[in-house]
């Protein structure tokens, strides 16, 4: 059976093996409608990042297939919290908003990890594992979060796991260098973004590194990662090449 990491490059893919040991299907082809209506009920597939790692990107090509439902990360409802910007206040003063802000953001979620969809296919922009494992831990590291909140943090996240169905069949990890996030984030000016700093991407990028290739947390499925450096607008060549594994994941699913 393979590891649960798979590395894919800009170059041709290899043949992979997903679970129970049996080969994929070797070529990009998507199941019609009809077939997959046979099948189980839908994959959620999570895609994680550091900021700036080209998640918008990403989800936009998979928007393109009826099969997916695409769920980006709730951002607008973070700016708009019965007419507090939550996002912003977050960043301009974490120390003090940290609890409240991510308390919102493990709710909001929640939320999209529970909504039932129609289609075969649920495709997530980060989840509630990335926000515990990456950002709330960075805020507790960097001592803008006390111990207490942590820890309810934590008791909160736990609960959720166990009740709740936040099940994930994938996570495709868009693996960036800091400095070209940094790049990124600079260059389409977000409101919110404008007080990030590269030490903090850096930090960020250390836990999705030791979260999603150290393995130092419990991961909840496999993880294929994708090589996210090169230039955003060349990058629609190498997002295809995810499709085979996504797409033929659920068939092996139905046949395990």
């Amino acid at each position: 059976m393979l590891g649960r990491r798979i590395l894919l490059r800009p170059c041709r893919m290899a043949i992979m093996m997903m679970g129970g040991g049996k080969k994929t299907m070797s070529t990009c082809r998507i199941p019609s409608s009809g077939g997959l209506a046979l099948l189980p009920s839908n994959l959620t597939i999570c895609v994680e990042g550091n900021i700036g790692s080209g998640k918008t990107t990403f989800l936009r090509h998979f928007k393109q297939f009826p099969e997916i439902c695409v769920l980006d990360e709730p951002i607008s409802k973070w700016r708009d919290v019965r007419g507090h910007n939550l996002l912003d206040l977050m960043y301009k003063n974490p120390s003090k908003w940290s609890l409240c802000f991510q308390s919102y953001v493990q709710l909001t979620m929640l939320d999209l990890h529970t909504k039932a969809v129609t289609q075969p296919f649920k495709m997530m922009e980060r989840s509630i594992y990335s926000a515990k494992n990456c950002f709330v831990k960075n805020l507790h590291n960097e001592g803008l979060m006390e111990d207490a909140e942590y820890t309810v943090l934590t008791e909160w996240f736990d609960f959720a796991r166990e009740t709740m169905p936040m099940k994930v069949d994938l996570i495709v990890y868009l693996r960036t260098d800091p400095e070209v996030a940094y790049k990124r984030i600079v260059q389409r000016g977000r409101f919110e973004e404008t007080a990030i700093k590269m030490d903090y991407l850096q930090s960020i990028h250390n836990l999705h590194e030791d979260w999603l290739i150290n393995e130092k947390h419990n991961l909840p499925c496999p993880v294929l990662t994708l090589d996210a450096n090169h230039d955003l607008s060349n990058m629609a060549p190498n997002y295809s090449l995810c499709e085979e594994t996504i797409f033929s994941k659920r068939v092996a699913t139905a046949v395990n």
